[in-house]
């Protein structure tokens, strides 16, 4: 395929995104959501619709669709109904999925990406409705039949439904990962693309630079990793784009993405919106969202990642490299935050969060929510620190992973446990490096005729001759002014 199929093109895309919410119970029963349970064992009358079952709507799912709307700059809507929408698949047990059509709980919001320049982009929100999950279909490699397992039946979904303006995978790539963030600081989903429980859709169509007419629409499906969302837009649009000039139609169609090969390829012919049938589900009350219940919901929000990025470098200072490391994370940002509390020091505390503490639980496969250290440990350390009483190598290789195995013992008993406490007693160091710099005085000479790193040589001696440990920061600014002082005569 030619890279520049696509220069006369410009790329359209929207994306539609999956939530599915992290409530105990189903959207419309009382079965179990937890994952990995044995087939066919979270299910009930109601979830295999039996005749004469009533659904019921979940508060708590009605809440996290409220968190996520107001996180995302959302009208939310008072008066809700739901919809039945035709759906006739083997894993969907009722024949359709109670949905909301023409009232969604969330309408015209906002979300921010960061481009590669820094700059700001705004990608507008269509809409965000409450909707079930379907079955999972599985094929075995030695089974003729299509086997069905109902647990995932019914389990609730926000989707999050974005406008075209998206124009890049790249930028498709950022929003996602956006999306991500937002529903794991809410604590409504846990954003694992892996396990299907937050799943993208992408519509992707081409149209000639400059145009303002939107070219056809193909929904590509099966992509498992926001990588492989960026993959599938940017080959289907070259793809799109190779068919057109060849002279050919891009057809409306449904394609899925083979992540080994990185092409996608046609499942069906895109249905029409008649197709689905809708019309409002006649077993549930309409629901009544009212503007003291969103307060109340909006009083709940936690600090959100943008707030925190703002926090962080605006109020502490730090590089943006560091605050979007920092609020990558919701419980990093939180313990960096709690962390920054205890401390003046926020680019220490910032070095010690991306760095050593990272990278001892990454080693270990921990969370920080694991991590036996509380923000007063590491603001304990960082003082030891500032104060010349340890040094940072000292510190990260030893002190740290013996206090995590030890957290009731203080930074300053274990580090004098360990014999890491350095001098930082000019007094005693002094005397040294005036007996040193007798003893070579052609050194002095050669430091004064240019030769700089006379100094470092000094300094090497002082820290072997010594009989206790010195701080080399004070060691080196003290060897300096003592040279240039002696060839100052």
């Amino acid at each position: 395929m030619s890279e520049n199929a696509l220069d006369k093109y410009e790329i359209v895309i929207g994306l539609e995104v999956h939530a599915q919410l992290q409530t105990l119970s189903k959207m419309y029963a009382s079965d179990s959501t937890e994952y990995g349970q044995l087939p066919n064992t979270n299910i009930s009358v109601i979830t295999l619709a039996h005749p004469g079952t009533l659904p019921r709507v979940n508060e708590k799912a009605v809440e996290y669709a409220v968190k996520m709307g107001l996180a995302c700059n959302m009208q939310i809507t008072e008066y809700n109904l739901f919809d039945r929408k035709s759906y006739y698949y083997p894993d969907l047990p009722k024949g359709y999925q109670i949905t909301q059509d023409k009232t969604p709980i969330c309408t015209k919001g906002y979300m921010l990406i960061v481009q590669p320049d820094k700059s700001e982009k705004r990608i507008n929100i269509q809409r965000i409705h409450l909707e079930e999950d379907a079955g999972k279909s599985m094929h075995f490699e030695q089974e003729t039949d299509t086997l069905v397992d109902y647990n995932r039946a019914g389990v609730g979904l926000i989707e999050i439904v974005s406008d075209p303006d998206l124009r890049t995978g790249e930028e498709a790539y950022q929003y996602l990962t956006e999306i991500r963030r937002l529903v794991r600081y809410l604590d409504i989903c846990d954003g694992n693309m892996e396990e299907g429980s937050l799943r993208c859709d992408a519509n992707i169509s081409i149209r000639l630079k400059g145009s303002t007419t939107y070219g056809t629409r193909v929904e590509v499906k099966n992509m498992n990793s926001i990588r492989n969302v960026q993959r599938a837009i940017d080959h289907e649009a070259a793809r799109q784009a190779e068919v057109l000039d060849k002279g050919g139609k891009v057809l409306a169609e449904t394609r899925m993405f083979d992540a080994a090969t990185g092409l996608t390829h046609a499942m069906r012919l895109k249905e029409s919106m008649n197709d689905y049938r809708y019309f409002p589900e006649p077993d549930l009350q309409p629901l009544i969202v009212t503007e003291a219940y969103i307060n109340q919901v909006r009083a709940k929000l936690p600090s959100l990642p943008r707030a925190l990025k703002q926090k962080f470098t605006k109020e502490l200072g730090l590089p943006d490299y560091d605050a979007g490391v920092l609020t990558d994370s919701k419980d990093i940002a939180l313990y960096f935050e709690a962390l920054c509390e205890l401390t003046k020091n926020y680019k220490a505390a910032s070095n010690w969060v991306m760095g050593p503490i990272k990278s001892f639980l990454n080693e270990r496969a921990l969370r920080i929510a694991d991590f036996t250290l509380s923000p007063q440990h590491i603001a304990d350390i960082i003082a030891l620190i500032d104060g010349g009483s340890i040094s940072f190598s000292s510190a990260d290789k030893q002190l740290l992973p013996a206090m995590a195995n030890e957290p009731q013992v203080s930074a300053k008993d274990m580090a004098e446990r360990l014999s890491l406490t350095q001098s930082s007693d000019d007094s005693l160091i002094i005397p040294l490096i005036d007996e040193l710099i007798a003893q070579f005085p052609d050194k002095v000479l050669e430091y004064k005729n240019g030769k700089k790193g006379i100094a470092g040589m000094i300094m090497g001696m002082v820290m072997k001759k010594s009989s206790i440990k010195i701080d080399p920061k004070l060691a080196n600014a003290l060897v300096t002014q003592k040279l240039d002082e002696a060839s100052a005569k």
